[in-house]
């Protein structure tokens, strides 16, 4: 691990080649953390990179050493490896994707045999997910999320748990349209009934705030909620702002039941893709980040 400012804790972030891992690792390196990231060998490129492949991982990764960061290759399945990367840190971040969230239990289980943990950030950055009233199929993704909680807080780990809600870098560059590859041309797909705003918060402001927390006693076995009052806002809203950028109205099409949601993401055949809409439907048909 870098050697950083002495005075500041050791940061080891697992997952810093993903979507927000990309910011974790950065605000640690500039706020002077000695920084270290775990990172699979054969890990998937950025979604939010576009096209590249390994070369936009491989610049990804550049970056990182050139920001100070030690890079450690390994697998969080190696118990062995993981438990000598946390026993080098004072902090451990997990960043890990949706999908492999029950892979946080190897995490814990190295954090309680090394023993030296101070903080512990889980990969929970999204919607609280202990007041999050998700039907099938994004409720399974939730429900292990929140028994991550459980067995963190059972095992006596130090952590804070950071919610906030949408990340605004991936959803807002297609109007919340899971599966786009850029914003609608003529119609947006709206679940809800539009009205019911959320927060968006972009993901350098995440990263940031929850640097700034892996040190402050406030946060120690708490939740950390990010909440921009500024960026409450509902889909018609987003629509609407758009629709005044560019000149002109765009069809809305509204799933208001979790049947015509179901019966739109089913066609595409895309499992992740179902989740995200299901979460995204929730959320605006339940309001759930109060």
């Amino acid at each position: 691990m870098e050697p950083g400012d002495r005075n500041k804790s050791r940061i080891l972030i697992i997952g810093g080649t993903g979507h927000l891992g990309k910011f974790i690792v950065a605000a640690s390196a500039r706020a002077g953390h000695p920084t270290s990231a775990l990172v699979r060998a054969t890990a998937p490129p950025p979604p939010a990179t576009g096209g590249g492949g390994s070369s936009s991982r491989a610049r990804l990764l550049q970056s990182f050493r050139d920001a100070g960061v030690t890079i450690l290759q390994g697998d969080i399945g190696d118990h062995d490896l993981l438990v000598k990367a946390v026993r080098a840190a004072d902090v451990v971040i997990s960043v890990v994707g949706y999908h492999d969230v029950g892979e946080m239990m190897k995490i814990i289980a190295a954090i309680k045999e090394a023993g030296n943990i101070k903080r512990f950030i889980p990969s929970d950055f999204g919607n609280d997910a202990d007041h999050a009233h998700i039907v099938e199929p994004a409720k399974a993704t939730f429900d292990v999320e929140a028994q991550i909680r459980r067995t963190v807080e059972a095992e006596g780990i130090p952590y804070t748990f950071v919610s906030c809600n949408f990340f605004a870098g991936y959803y807002l560059p297609t109007l919340v349209q899971p599966g786009a590859s850029g914003l609608p041309a003529d119609k947006v797909v709206i679940l809800g009934d539009g009205n019911t705003k959320a927060i968006f918060v972009d993901e350098e402001d995440i990263a940031t705030f929850t640097i700034k927390g892996v040190d402050d006693p406030r946060m120690l076995n708490k939740v950390l909620h990010i909440r921009p009052p500024e960026n409450a806002l509902s889909m018609n809203d987003l629509v609407s702002l758009w629709e005044k950028k560019v000149g002109r109205t765009f069809e809305r099409v509204y799933l208001v039941k979790s049947k015509g949601v179901f019966d739109y993401y089913s066609v595409m055949n895309n499992w992740a893709l179902e989740i995200i809409g299901f979460v995204i439907w929730n959320l605006f048909t339940k309001w759930f980040w109060r």
